[in-house]
């Protein structure tokens, strides 16, 4: 109880510090930024005590703001989990594949997730599908490339003792291949998982609508400070919770002996 404690108190201690420099570099009635007292006496009342509040159209509380771009996050990254999953075991466990197509992956991995927004536009002409395959390019590189290294480096003992219990295709895969592969596929997860939050913020901004981005560049638009200040650290809090999320959910499924 005393070692968990004070993992809860020193970070405590750091930011009670932080808000202090802050508030004194950013003193009320200064111009630029306004200090933590200020974004608490601005948005206090409705974003903070009822983020729930809707009077329609774009004009929503925080918490549905982030509820529908969690919306777009989850079916993007759950198109990448599914696909990636599959053309990473499919090019790490075929060596013609993986000399066909990493090549080609390494380049279009580089590209900026917003550089293929102009091109959803285009191909699906509406903003919302747009964004979530924002989503699901930006998600899909490290999950597939994890999986496939995750495939290549299963031990040799592995086969050959699969190959001395003459074990059939599917119990193979089910049996030895994906066990091993597991602890790499959660790597490329918790990576996707970050990322997706990141890029859904970034394209929100550009295919407005409601959601946490176009809250964010519509307040700079107003020149409404505390309302971005706020709304990023809410942004701050719920890609931790994506992360931890996924970190447990991979403390649960990943074998033991891979831990």
């Amino acid at each position: 109880m005393q070692k968990n404690s004070a993992k809860v108190i020193r970070p405590l201690i750091a930011l009670f510090v932080f808000m202090v420099i802050w508030q004194v570099l950013c003193p009320p009635g200064s111009q630029g930024l306004p200090g933590p007292l200020q974004v608490l006496q601005d948005t206090w009342n409705p974003l903070i005590i009822n983020p729930f509040f809707d009077n329609g159209g774009t004009d929503k509380g925080l918490a549905l703001q982030i509820f529908a771009s969690l919306q777009r996050v989850a079916i993007g990254f759950s198109l990448a989990t599914v696909i990636g999953i599959g053309l990473g075991i499919a090019i790490g466990a075929n060596k013609f594949l993986y000399d066909a197509l990493d090549p080609i992956f390494q380049v279009v991995r580089t590209i900026p997730p917003l550089a293929w927004l102009p091109i959803s536009l285009a191909a699906f002409q509406q903003s919302n599908p747009s964004a979530i395959f924002v989503i699901f390019i930006t998600a899909i590189w490290p999950i597939i490339i994890n999986t496939t290294v995750g495939v290549q480096q299963l031990p040799q003992d592995y086969r050959n003792v699969a190959r001395v219990l003459q074990l059939s295709g599917p119990e193979y895969f089910f049996n030895v291949l994906f066990p091993a592969t597991v602890p790499y596929i959660f790597t490329g997860l918790r990576i996707g998982i970050g990322l997706s939050w990141l890029a859904i913020v970034a394209a929100e901004m550009l295919v407005g609508g409601v959601g946490i981005g176009f809250f964010i560049w519509d307040a700079y638009n107003n020149s409404q400070l505390s309302r971005i200040i706020i709304a990023l650290i809410y942004v701050g809090l719920v890609g931790l919770l994506l992360d931890r999320l996924v970190a447990y959910i991979a403390s649960i499924v990943v074998p033991a002996e891979h831990k």
